[in-house]
């Protein structure tokens, strides 16, 4: 079963920047796509940026778009989240996530994917 381990996640003032970082323990034969969603509280969970592993399309949320950026490092099965001028909307639970599902853009769909991490929490202060 795939592990991914987030990191970076912490306490930062609005108009400062974070990273995350998530680490897969392996990546499918299969595997089509990695991100990152968020769940604030009282909010239902939603997309945040996802990455096509074989040629790095990405979707960014409208949300946060000119504000985050998600890349990935193959040879370290890894995937990041650079999130700047940050706001204090985005306080939430930020996971990790793959799916092996076909992709070909467009936002995801959550039921998409099967494998999560544990989660990050980012706080946003004002």
């Amino acid at each position: 079963q795939v592990q991914l381990v987030e990191s970076g996640g912490g306490l930062v003032q609005a108009g400062k920047s974070l990273r995350l970082t998530c680490a897969a323990s392996e990546l499918p034969w299969n595997m089509n796509v990695m991100g990152w969603f968020r769940q604030a509280p009282g909010k239902d969970r939603e997309v945040v940026a996802v990455i096509k592993w074989g040629n790095g399309i990405t979707y960014v949320a409208d949300s946060v778009k000119g504000r985050f950026t998600i890349s990935k490092d193959n040879a370290k099965n890894t995937v990041y989240l650079q999130m700047n001028n940050l706001k204090t909307e985005d306080t939430a639970v930020y996971y990790c996530a793959l799916s092996t599902n076909f992709y070909n853009g467009g936002a995801p769909r959550l039921t998409d994917f099967g494998s999560w991490g544990q989660g990050t929490q980012v706080t946003v202060s004002s």
